[in-house]
């Protein structure tokens, strides 16, 4: 199983050459280059998640919108429909009303934030598993410990296929020695698969460069290869983030 953690960065228009409109085929040839198995996307504007329904068929994509009137930022996945089946799709906001569109923490940004979970069924083994992709706070470290408090409070609480393997993918934006992802790996049994892959948020050279996007997964998950997507054309990158792969094998439960 090939699996991407990828911040797509949301199409503003304000990046210059490197605005999405002139990333977009950069991004498609190497999604087909690559063939991965899923991709855990973030910040997709809704006609970002139209293109990629589009441009990728072979791909069923999931997701919702973050704010109150569903025309936000999503956190969708995508997943290789010969390879897996759907079983359950939820998404809930990171909150203390998690059902509630648009709804946030108080300590936290005006942006709301959404978790995107759902259960996926490998269809060449029958195994089962649970795969939740977020985008935690970008401005406050007490929102993202909330954030993570919740995520897995509602990990410890599933009753529909409890028990199952985990994989946890996002953008952070806290870094690997911070309090909110030590919190993830202390007590819940998920590891940092992408321990040690270095700087993955680098601002098209602009901003201060950061580790902080993530592939958390139960001992289930055996990773056996892992490498940053750091390709560039010239002055053109697939994003501000460097998309993150892991090629992982999943045992018996």
């Amino acid at each position: 199983m090939k699996i991407v953690t990828f911040n797509i960065r949301l199409d503003c228009g304000m990046d210059g050459e490197n605005n999405f409109s002139f990333r977009k085929d950069f991004i498609l040839r190497k999604l087909r280059r690559e063939a991965p198995d899923i991709v855990c996307f973030q910040e997709v504007l809704p006609h970002v998640a139209a293109w990629l329904k589009e441009s990728l068929p072979e791909y069923d994509i999931v997701g919702c919108p973050r704010g109150a009137l569903l025309d936000d930022e999503q956190a969708c996945v995508a997943y290789r429909r010969s390879g897996f089946g759907l079983l359950r799709m939820e998404a809930f906001w990171l909150s203390p009303t998690p059902n509630v569109p648009g709804s946030r923490y108080e300590v936290q940004s005006p942006c709301p934030r959404i978790c995107t979970e759902i259960i996926l069924q490998d269809l060449s083994q029958g195994s089962v598993f649970r795969l939740l992709n977020t985008h935690l706070d970008h401005e406050g470290q007490p929102a993202r410990i909330l954030a993570v408090e919740q995520i897995l409070k509602k990990l410890r609480s599933e009753t529909f296929f409890p028990g199952i393997p985990v994989l946890l993918t996002g953008d952070m934006n806290a870094e690997p020695d911070s309090e909110e992802m030590n919190l993830v790996t202390r007590s819940s049994g998920l590891r940092n698969l992408t321990e040690g892959i270095g700087i993955t948020f680098h601002g098209f050279g602009k901003e201060e460069p950061a580790a902080i996007d993530y592939i958390f997964a139960t001992r289930e998950f055996l990773c056996i290869a892992l490498e940053r997507w750091t390709d560039q054309e010239g002055p053109l990158y697939l994003s501000d983030h460097y998309p993150v792969c892991a090629q992982l094998t999943l045992g018996d439960r």
